[in-house]
């Protein structure tokens, strides 16, 4: 069974590279069909669940990050509603990717370099966070769980035992402890 961290690191992979490859391809003036999402979601999480066991570093995530990338930009465009002749060209170019004439221009590839890194950097800096947050608190466990019942508050013995002990006021001393209406606004008696 699949523990409740590994789906939850998986769906958030799945949300941060569905998003990317979404907003990036439509921003290169594409289009995405309901039924591509549709598609690529199971996918995408089907990609990244083996990976959600462990922590994993910027090595690992942006292979599978522009990898996935590629996947669903091709997806979007084979989906898409009335791709023309010269979309077929370009997507044969994304996928041999030995012809630059028929592939994406340079800036089109540049931006979806650029946003796969930045992406990647940023799941790799939150895998860190919570990976140390986890460490953490596998520690206070542990120490609790090594000495379960904490030492009891006794107040210290007076030094002198045969001394009788002066009373002290119930209010912190710093407290202003006047209470009611100002005086001048006090009916008189």
């Amino acid at each position: 069974m699949t523990s409740p961290l590994r789906l939850a690191r998986a769906a958030a992979f799945t949300a941060v590279c569905l998003g990317l490859g979404v907003v990036a391809h439509l921003f290169s003036g594409g289009a995405v069909a309901p039924g591509a999402l549709a598609l690529g979601l199971p996918a995408v999480f089907a990609a990244a669940l083996p990976l959600s066991g462990g922590e994993r570093t910027l090595r690992a995530i942006l292979p599978l990050l522009a990898a996935l990338q590629v996947g669903l930009h091709v997806l979007f465009a084979l989906s898409s509603p009335s791709p023309s002749p010269s979309a077929w060209h370009a997507l044969a170019g994304h996928v041999m990717a030995g012809h630059a004439h028929a592939g994406p221009g340079f800036g089109m590839l540049l931006g979806h370099g650029w946003a796969v890194v930045l992406t990647a950097l940023w799941l790799a800096r939150g895998e860190a966070a919570l990976w140390a947050l986890l460490r953490r608190l596998a520690v206070r466990l542990t120490r609790i769980a090594a000495d379960p019942a904490p030492p009891v508050f006794t107040p210290p013995a007076s030094p002198h035992p045969d001394e009788p002990r002066l009373p002290r006021s119930v209010a912190p001393r710093h407290c202003v402890t006047r209470r009611g209406p100002p005086s001048l606004l006090q009916p008189s008696a």
